[in-house]
């Protein structure tokens, strides 16, 4: 394992993206728990990337839910729900990773979900240049219906209990830290503990980053 500056992980991240050697779009998931962090890492390796001169596409699973009555079908704390019924993996699958992946004509929609409407979403088609990279952050990206769509794998590992605390403080100005407990306790926590358990993305990982202190991270790379 390395443990560095957030400058330096950024600077392994991008240089494992360069790596890649591929004919279509490079495909790259940064997998974690909720407020695990991999939103702002996915953010940050944008920018790092787009300063090399990479064509950067940034997307994410919250633009992939399904509308609230489908996703809450088993109920809104619901573990199983989260894990099984949240995400439109069909449509990420059919509008964003196979159109960039092998044989895909580049021809992509970086959402299916409109979260002011709560209902699916038909985005404008955009065209990735061959070179081009996709950022993709959120959870549970590598389950078996998604893991052979990616090109680099990125797991942002951060103890769960720490997630909650780092929830209470996004969510202070919207909701009590009761209501976020109860959502991180019997929703988010035991849905990632399932994740954990059945699919195990560590072993899947190409870069596991342990994000525990984000300003001194820890990361270990994986050679395949």
């Amino acid at each position: 394992m390395d443990r560095g500056t957030r400058e330096e992980l950024l600077g392994r991240l991008a240089a494992a993206v360069g790596a890649v050697t591929v004919a279509h779009p490079t495909r790259v998931a940064v997998d974690g728990p909720p407020a695990a962090g991999k939103t702002t890492l996915a953010d940050e390796l944008a920018v790092a990337l787009r300063a090399q001169g990479r064509h950067v596409i940034r997307a994410t699973i919250d633009d992939f839910l399904f509308p609230r009555a489908r996703r809450y079908r088993r109920g809104e704390f619901s573990a199983e729900g989260c894990y099984f019924d949240a995400h439109d993996y069909d449509g990420l699958t059919r509008v964003l990773l196979d159109p960039l992946g092998p044989g895909g004509d580049r021809h992509f929609r970086p959402a299916v979900y409109d979260h002011a409407t709560d209902t699916t979403l038909s985005a404008p088609v955009a065209t990735a240049p061959a070179d081009a990279v996709l950022i993709f952050d959120g959870v549970f990206l590598m389950r078996p219906e998604l893991n052979d769509r990616w090109d680099l794998r990125v797991l942002v590992s951060t103890e769960l209990e720490k997630t909650v605390d780092r929830a209470v403080i996004r969510a202070r100005r919207v909701s009590s830290r009761a209501d976020v407990e109860r959502r991180w306790r019997e929703r988010y926590i035991p849905a990632q503990r399932l994740y954990f358990a059945t699919v195990r993305p560590a072993d899947h990982a190409d870069v596991i980053v342990h994000n525990d202190e984000p300003q001194r991270p820890v990361w270990a790379t994986r050679t395949r």
